[in-house]
């Protein structure tokens, strides 16, 4: 039996599911183009060990920023549209309420 969520509708969940995945598909695809240049940039081993920081910062920013769970979905949309992963027109279709809210958190 799945429960359903007061909250969300079934059309926000999927605007919310599609929002979320095209903001991660981003940001991964900017790692893969920043880890390739930082790779053909490898010159000494030190570089090496700066390239490995560089991904254990990144996979711990990564992993803690998306957290597709709807009650905390508002707050990750937020820091996204902030940090330009993701564009507020991305979301249309989202009740009037969560919008306000988003454009708020993220300082619009």
């Amino acid at each position: 039996m799945q429960v359903i969520n007061p909250e969300w509708t079934t059309t926000e969940e999927a605007i919310a599911k599609k929002a979320f995945d095209i903001a991660y598909k981003r940001e991964i695809d900017s790692l893969m183009d920043s880890v390739r240049s930082k790779v053909n940039s490898l010159a000494e081993i030190d570089d090496i060990w700066d390239l490995h920081d560089f991904l254990s910062v990144k996979r711990h920013e990564i992993d803690g920023r998306y957290d597709y769970r709807l009650p905390m979905i508002i707050f990750v949309f937020a820091g996204l549209v902030k940090d330009g992963w993701l564009n507020i027109t991305e979301l249309e279709g989202l009740n009037a309420n969560k919008i306000a809210k988003i454009v708020a958190l993220a300082h619009m």
